[in-house]
């Protein structure tokens, strides 16, 4: 067949080139349109995050003086427990001791009546 185009070597090459330049640029970053705003976006954005991270703070130092609360209150009934226990410990002490005195004192009693009884 007889080249009705008239086209050469070289062009044939040429238009290869630049098409595979389209194509290559198809796949090259395109530049992309600056937000103005964007700085302001990013300082807006990191004023919220500090804002939460500060009430997160408050929220944890809340529970962490609930918490302490909770056990300043426990530990305030134990030791009222542990105060009752040992006044009626030293309550029922007491008592045997005073039923001990009690007894020596009647027995006391007993051999000094004893003794006067002899004596007469």
């Amino acid at each position: 067949m007889r080249d009705l185009k008239q086209t050469a070597f070289t062009d044939r090459i040429a238009t290869q080139q630049e098409a595979k330049k389209a194509l290559l640029a198809r796949f090259k970053p395109k530049a992309t349109v600056q937000d103005p705003e964007f700085d302001k976006l990013a300082a807006k954005r990191a004023a919220e995050k500090e804002a939460l991270r500060q009430q997160h703070e408050l929220v944890k130092a809340e529970q962490r003086r609930e918490r302490a609360e909770k056990e300043a209150v426990r530990l305030a009934a134990e030791r009222e427990a542990e105060e009752a226990m040992e006044a009626e410990k030293r309550g029922a002490r007491k008592e045997r001791k005073a039923v001990s005195k009690a007894d020596q004192k009647a027995a006391r009693d007993a051999r000094y009546a004893a003794r006067k009884a002899r004596q007469r």
